[in-house]
C-alpha cells in the first residue's frame, strides 16, 4: 500500500453488523418498503438504520407530484433517528422493489456522511446482501471538518 494513502477503514470504523442484526434490519426495511409511497415512479424503497446502541430506525421513500419534494427512504430514516436523539449510526440496510437493488442517491450519501462517514451500507440484491462502507460510495467527501 502506498504510505501516502490514508486507510479510510481503520480508526473509528464501526463494527460490521452481525447476522442477527442484518436479519432485523432486513425485516424492518422490508416492512418500510411495503409502506413506501411511490405512485409516480413505481419504485418503493425502505431503509433501516442501526445505531451503535442497537436501536433500529426505518424510513421509506415518499414521492410527491412535484418531484423535487420527494424524500428518500434513507433521509427519512436518518430524520427519524435524529428526532429520537440518536446520531451514532453504525449501518443502514436498503431494500427496494427493484430486482437489482438500489444504492443511496448522492443527497442521501451526503446526509449519511454527516453522521457516520464509515457507516456500513447494506444493499439487498435479490436474496443476497452487498456490504460496503459509505466512504466507498462517497470518497473524499465534504463534511463538517471542511467547514472549520
Amino acid at each position: 500500500m502506498n504510505p501516502l494513502v490514508m486507510d479510510r477503514h481503520s480508526k473509528g470504523s464501526p463494527e460490521r453488523p452481525s447476522d442477527s442484526e442484518l436479519a432485523a434490519l432486513r425485516a424492518a426495511a422490508r416492512e418500510a418498503t411495503e409502506r413506501a409511497y411511490g405512485p409516480y415512479s413505481g419504485v418503493h424503497v425502505g431503509a433501516a438504520l442501526l445505531t451503535n446502541g442497537g436501536r433500529v430506525f426505518a424510513g421509506c421513500n415518499v414521492e410527491n407530484a412535484s418531484y423535487g419534494l420527494t424524500v428518500c427512504a434513507e433521509r427519512n430514516a436518518v430524520a427519524r433517528a435524529v428526532a429520537e436523539g440518536e446520531r451514532d449510526l453504525r449501518a443502514i440496510l436498503i431494500d427496494t422493489n427493484q430486482p437489482r437493488g438500489l444504492a443511496p442517491c448522492g443527497a442521501c450519501r451526503q446526509v449519511l456522511h454527516e453522521f457516520a462517514p464509515e457507516l456500513w451500507v447494506v444493499l439487498v440484491r435479490g436474496d443476497d446482501l452487498h456490504l460496503a462502507r459509505l466512504s466507498d460510495y462517497l470518497p473524499d467527501a465534504f463534511g463538517p471538518a471542511d467547514l472549520g
